[in-house]
């Protein structure tokens, strides 16, 4: 993906601090019921919970950040949790620098 598509993706202020809390997540989230670890990051119920948005939206903003591959989904059963992908978010910094 290009810099400008994920630069569109990081225009919003929610979805930059929903990827800031994933940077944290244990000191950000509550534990999971069902997981005792956040290997496979966050059940969205949390992420909607802390932005105070609807689930619609917070689906929209998950599925942006996942196609601009910032996010990794994983499924346990009927929930998805999300992770950070460090090695997109170092990319994307990194020619930020170079190109800029």
């Amino acid at each position: 993906m290009e810099i400008t598509e994920i630069s569109k993706v990081l225009s919003n202020k929610t979805r930059v601090a929903i990827l800031q809390w994933l940077k944290d997540p244990e000191g950000n989230f509550p534990p999971h019921k069902d997981i005792d670890h956040f290997d496979d990051g966050v059940c969205v119920g949390y992420i909607q919970d802390k932005t105070g948005l609807s689930q619609s939206t917070i689906s929209t903003y998950l599925t942006s950040m996942q196609n601009a591959e910032l996010v990794i989904p994983t499924r346990h059963g009927k929930w998805t949790y999300y992770r950070r992908n460090e090695i997109k978010i170092k990319e994307y910094l990194r020619a930020l620098t170079i190109n800029l």
